[in-house]
């Protein structure tokens, strides 16, 4: 866009924001739903008489399923541009949630929990496809930190309604089933953006990045990297799992302790898109930092500490995965970009997993395993950074994904 006139830069920058502030709004909705339910499926689990280990496993599962499903997704993305259309399929399978509300056995839960995590593998490679042609002309870090930061705005009015459902009926269902009402809304919204930008690659004039305009590195280090921070990065669903076992807070704080969390991620993810855009991946360095603080905190007996944890823990979630989007799109081919969402987005899907799994087991011996166990992990992370690090080069997109030329 740089050869075009100013206005016409002006009219692709203003609609460029448009479309971002919409995808932005479409996301704080659906995450209001998931995140609602989120912020009670540990001790949602426990109430139908699952244990922690399957608190671990079905969390860890639908991570891992709803992050692997995003390279075919990429890929049929990437391949078809249907972006629109795979999106809002994607958004569609947040039905599931109310249903959690009529759930009485732990395994109908688990199917329902799996079921929304395959919706958001479907629809976040092509929902970030369209947000990347968004961000060329407004700042990566900024672009995806903006919208983060309004998909996390849902993400702390969804554990609210769960509070209010839990102090006024004293149970889950009513909590579920009220998620549901902003499912109607998504739509509204996404038939908006589509209207307004029913092509949106046209925002990206130039068609992506062929030489690294960031500090993307090898696929390798960088996949290294991404596996072991968020192999030790704990699972939301099972600090809540160990605040209702220990009897830390009554039931109806646990959402609180989440919707906290979710407020600071709020903050993280604007900072640190801002940040992306001035110093690139080196913001990643603070994950293996919070991922040990986390695990330090939000496992203590004490109610302070244990929201001390939750806290740092929502910071984690802020910067993750605003760099990790924008240091994609700043690095690909607009071709390419899609099936490259999907790859990276499994790595790092099967790392949430293992992890998960993991910690769910090790919370069932000791605390102290846990701790034991990310410490060693994100050390290692650090030592992968500084493969990551020293393995800085341009990169080139060719054939398939992660095609590299030195």
């Amino acid at each position: 866009m740089s050869g075009s006139p100013p206005e016409t830069r002006q009219k692709v920058r203003d609609l460029s924001i448009r479309l971002i502030l919409l995808l932005g709004t479409a996301s704080l909705l659906g995450s209001l739903v998931s995140n609602g339910a989120r912020s009670v499926t540990g001790p949602y689990i426990l109430l139908l008489g699952g244990s922690a280990a399957v608190v671990g496993l079905v969390a860890g599962a639908g991570e891992f399923i709803g992050y692997a499903l995003r390279s075919a997704t990429g890929a049929y993305v990437g391949q078809s541009q249907r972006y629109w259309k795979v999106a809002m399929a994607g958004y569609g399978l947040l039905a599931a949630i109310p249903l959690l509300g009529i759930a009485v056995r732990w395994e109908t839960a688990a199917v329902l929990i799996i079921a929304e995590r395959i919706g958001k593998a479907i629809r976040t490679p092509a929902r970030d496809t369209i947000l990347s042609h968004a961000t060329t002309a407004v700042g990566r870090g900024w672009g995806f930190g903006v919208h983060k930061a309004l998909d996390q705005v849902g993400a702390v009015i969804g554990p609210l309604i769960m509070v209010a459902a839990l102090t006024l009926t004293g149970g889950y269902a009513a909590g579920f089933l009220l998620l549901g009402i902003p499912l109607a809304g998504v739509a509204a919204v996404l038939l908006l953006a589509r209207s307004e930008v029913p092509r949106p690659g046209r925002l990206e004039a130039n068609g992506g990045t062929r030489e690294n305009q960031g500090d993307m590195p090898r696929i390798l280090p960088y996949a290294a990297f991404i596996f072991l921070g968020m192999a030790g990065f704990v699972n939301f669903p099972l600090i809540s799992f160990h605040l209702k076992a220990q009897s830390i807070i009554p039931d109806a704080a646990i959402p609180l302790f989440y919707a906290s969390a979710m407020v600071v991620s709020v903050a993280v993810a604007l900072l640190f898109g801002r940040a992306f855009d001035r110093i690139g991946t080196h913001v990643l360095l603070a994950i293996p930092v919070l991922s040990t603080a986390t695990i330090l905190l939000a496992f203590s007996l004490d109610p302070g500490v244990a929201i001390a944890g939750s806290l740092v823990w929502g910071a984690g979630i802020g910067i993750f995965e605003t760099s990790l989007r924008a240091s994609i799109a700043e690095s690909t081919t607009a071709a390419r970009r899609g099936r490259v969402y999907g790859a990276v987005s499994a790595v790092f899907g099967t790392a949430w997993f293992v992890g998960s799994t993991v910690m769910g087991i090790l919370y069932d011996i000791s605390i102290g395993h846990i701790v034991a166990y990310v410490v060693i992990v994100e050390a290692a992370a650090l030592i992968a950074y500084l493969w990551m690090y020293r393995a800085r080069i341009a990169i080139r997109i060719q054939e398939g994904i992660g095609d590299l030329i030195p």
